[in-house]
């Protein structure tokens, strides 16, 4: 229940806009309501634009004490504004609503980009400092623990090479987008040898987790990380050694980008043409083990064998280059926006298709919710708005997939690493909001 404006504490300080307001309207607010987004027709840039919200009955007031759980609370995406943040703004409110007219909220996009550039500079003068290995011969298997946890993950080496991306029209569950095919080569890679579980991304969700608040890192505490959930995001079907889902490409993207400020070595999604080179293992087949859709109980987990839910990482016979799980479980985020014509104008060295709208983007490898056809080396998946519909925040969430309970990932690690630019595209893909 909200107070009468006037109980607020006349004792206090005169509150600072700039001080104390600015930033708390900066951080949670700005993004949604500027004047080129304003969601839900409220802008929050100047004090004249932002005037419905903050005079009578404050929409602004109304909405920041709103709990998690009900549709238009402000900010959206499950985390509440503290206590004394809502009370800083009532007070502020309360004390008619100061704003220096020369005041406009809202960063410009070069700016903030700088300070993002800024950030991963440092992450990839970390990452040079510990990377050893120089060249593909180089490049081994290993095991590493995430700092300050107990939790571990395993990279396979991929060696550079060309293939054969696309599919066949003969090819049983041909589709038109998997055509022509066409020549692609590609850079030597690490992969990860197992869909990343949830006892590695619940690091990245819950920052006490991973070890923060008792091994401070400046680096890892500045890459942004997703709000709380306001369901439990497994569903129910396993925490401990089970793959992490539903999380939109752009939480992918960042777990990315905090797993490299966190361990020193760079990683990101793989592109389309990476994650289809490593599933086909040197093989030119409808699946990694051959054509027969049969022998696909011995390597995944599918809706005749699932259960109806995913199952343990690594259960299955891993492909020719030891990667789990390529096929079904859960498919998997690429970099890729999805274009039904892409393989007729793809580059043939290191393609990407970065995203330049919310949707589609690329999943592949099929899932526990899919049939044979789905789960072939060269299936192709676009993302779609519905995987969010029964999201009833506005606008809605950019790290939660409500209705795509099947959707997980696994990171690349290339050989060479990029540039600051380069890294900084990798991992902003700049349409995580939907239109």
């Amino acid at each position: 229940m909200l107070l009468p404006l006037f109980l607020a504490t006349s004792a206090w300080a005169q509150v600072d806009f700039q001080k104390q307001i600015q930033p708390i309207l900066v951080a949670n607010c700005i993004a949604c309501h500027s004047d080129a987004k304003a969601a839900g027709g409220l802008r929050l840039s100047t004090r004249s634009s932002a005037q419905k919200a903050l005079v009578g009955q404050s929409t602004l007031l109304a909405r920041i004490e709103m709990t998690p759980d009900q549709a238009g609370a402000m900010p959206p995406g499950g985390r509440q504004l503290p206590k004394e943040q809502r009370d800083l703004i009532r007070q502020w409110i309360s004390e008619g609503a100061t704003w220096p007219a020369a005041v406009v909220l809202g960063a410009a996009p070069k700016a903030a980009a700088k300070d993002d550039e800024a950030l991963i500079s440092r992450v990839r003068t970390r990452i040079l400092a510990s990377t050893k290995e120089k060249s593909q011969a180089d490049m081994k298997p290993y095991k590493t623990i995430i700092p300050n946890t107990d939790v571990t993950f395993a990279m396979t080496p991929i060696p550079g090479g060309e293939f054969t991306m696309g599919t066949p029209e003969s090819e049983r569950g041909h589709r038109k987008d998997e055509s022509p095919q066409h020549k692609v080569k590609l850079d030597p890679f690490w992969m990860q040898t197992y869909e990343v579980t949830w006892d590695e991304y619940r690091l990245f969700m819950f920052a006490n987790q991973a070890g923060e608040k008792t091994n401070q890192d400046e680096l890892v505490d500045a890459v942004s990380r997703p709000t709380k959930p306001y369901v439990e995001m497994s569903f129910g079907m396993g925490l401990n050694g089970f793959p992490a889902i539903s999380m939109t490409q752009h939480a992918a993207n960042k777990y990315a980008e905090w797993l490299s400020a966190k361990t020193g070595h760079f990683y990101r999604l793989p592109t389309e043409a990476e994650w289809e080179y490593a599933c086909r293992a040197g093989t030119t087949t409808a699946y990694s083990f051959g054509d027969d859709p049969s022998a696909l109980n011995e390597y995944a987990w599918d809706n005749a064998n699932s259960d109806g839910k995913y199952q343990l990482i690594g259960k299955k016979k891993p492909n020719p280059w030891g990667l789990y799980d390529m096929h079904g479980n859960v498919a998997e985020w690429t970099l890729d926006q999805y274009l039904p014509d892409a393989y007729a104008k793809s580059a043939a060295v290191n393609p990407w298709e970065r995203p330049t709208k919310p949707y589609p983007q690329t999943v592949r490898g099929g899932s526990w919710n899919d049939g044979p056809d789905q789960l072939r080396c060269g299936a192709r998946l676009p993302s779609d708005a519905t995987w969010k519909q029964q999201d009833p925040q506005i606008p809605k969430s950019i790290w939660y997939l409500t209705d795509a309970q099947w959707v997980g990932f696994r990171l690349v690690r290339p050989l060479k690493i990029p540039s600051v630019k380069e890294m900084y595209l990798y991992w902003n893909n700049g349409v995580e909001h939907d239109e």
